[in-house]
């Protein structure tokens, strides 16, 4: 098909760009598929359209198995079969060109007879970085990047973070009253959400390799930090505490189910090895690293980069305003998730920010808001790095 020219597809006509946008949405949906579940290699969405007299048929889909394997590539050729011959791959991500446990993607992809391959984002991985694009074209196959979109990058942005700068992409969630509240007067849970926004704080968890909270949130709430949307425990994260001395109590709800579901404790240098001994115990992991600049908790630069060197690629953040705000002290935030209840809790109970208001993110240059909508009674608004 010539740039410019036109297909229908049933009652519709697109242009060949938007065609390939119709086809890389529905990547971009399977990809989701896998958010949570990859790590760490990236979730991708794949997809296989053969031509047809109404603009192409889909001949093959996959997204990144748990676990990482097999890629969405593989799982989207195998489908396809023979189908695949002279048909075009549209992929959110750029296909491997490296052997690791399996064979390249991009060669896979050549074998295959694919004509024709549509990326969405290219991999800054060093492994691969331009080199999968670069087979694909050697090979004979017509490769196309599109111009990268916001969804695109934001699906990726997890993998991205994690091989440029060493750490995972870290999302902040705060739920926050009427009158910028977190919490009632000397601490402890509130209810500030309605179901509905519970129930997406739930799905936000399942898409998270893992969830951090310090150990002031743990002491307050007691929280279990778990996925539990029916036919969805299998998708809660890895649970990540910030306890520089270790004052979790090995009955804490953290540390009573850490045998069922990964638990990592980040703890000072010098911490007491008792303390160690009883958590590891109960099935908790216990890692021992610097301690901040202040000398009041764990460094969190390098909390984050013990966390990328495990694999983690995208990382929720749902502590309390101590955690929060020194995550922002530090420019350590990439996106920023406010959910808005309708109550108050009245002028004594606790900022969503400690030491400052909660406009020094929702005001500053530094985040740009990307969405804003109606959950229920709350107000969900999002905020990313400019």
């Amino acid at each position: 098909m010539d740039a410019g020219s036109t297909a229908s597809l049933g009652r519709f006509s697109f242009s060949a760009q938007n065609e390939d946008d119709r086809w890389m949405a529905v990547a971009l949906a399977l990809a989701r598929r896998g958010l949570g579940r990859t790590a760490p290699n990236p979730a991708v969405g794949a997809v296989i359209v053969a031509p047809g007299p109404d603009g192409g048929r889909v001949v093959g889909r996959g997204w990144t198995a748990p676990g990482g394997r097999p890629h969405a590539e593989t799982a989207a050729l195998i489908r396809a079969g023979d189908a695949a011959r002279g048909a075009t791959l549209y992929v959110t991500l750029e296909p491997c060109s490296h052997y690791g446990r399996t064979p390249p993607c991009a060669d896979a992809v050549a074998r295959a007879g694919v004509a024709r391959v549509v990326v969405a984002v290219a991999d800054p991985d060093p492994r691969v970085n331009g080199q999968g694009l670069a087979r694909l074209r050697e090979a004979g196959v017509t490769v196309d990047l599109l111009p990268e979109s916001a969804e695109a990058r934001r699906l990726n942005a997890g993998h991205v973070s994690r091989v440029t700068r060493g750490r995972p992409r870290v999302a902040l969630k705060l739920a926050v009253s009427a009158d910028g509240k977190v919490a009632p007067p000397g601490g402890g849970p509130a209810a500030i959400g309605g179901e509905r926004s519970r129930a997406r704080v739930h799905l936000m968890r399942a898409e998270a390799d893992a969830i951090m909270i310090g150990v002031g949130t743990a002491l307050a709430d007691d929280p279990a930090l778990t996925c539990r949307l029916p036919g969805m425990a299998d998708r809660s994260p890895i649970r990540v505490l910030l306890d520089a001395s270790l004052r979790a109590p090995v009955e804490s709800r953290l540390v009573a189910t850490a045998g069922e579901i990964p638990t990592w404790i980040f703890c000072a240098v010098g911490a007491d090895e008792r303390r160690e001994r009883a958590l590891r115990e109960s099935g908790a992991e216990v890692l021992r690293i610097a301690t901040g600049d202040d000398g009041g908790g764990v460094s969190l630069p390098e909390a984050l980069k013990l966390l990328a060197l495990r694999g983690v690629t995208r990382l929720m953040v749902e502590g309390g305003p101590t955690l929060a705000s020194a995550l922002l002290d530090a420019d350590l935030v990439d996106e920023a998730t406010i959910i808005g209840g309708p109550g108050t809790l009245g002028a004594d109970a606790i900022d969503a920010l400690a030491g400052r208001p909660l406009a020094a993110l929702t005001e500053s240059p530094r985040f740009a808001p990307f969405l804003r909508e109606q959950v229920g009674d709350d107000i969900w608004t999002s905020y990313e790095r400019s």
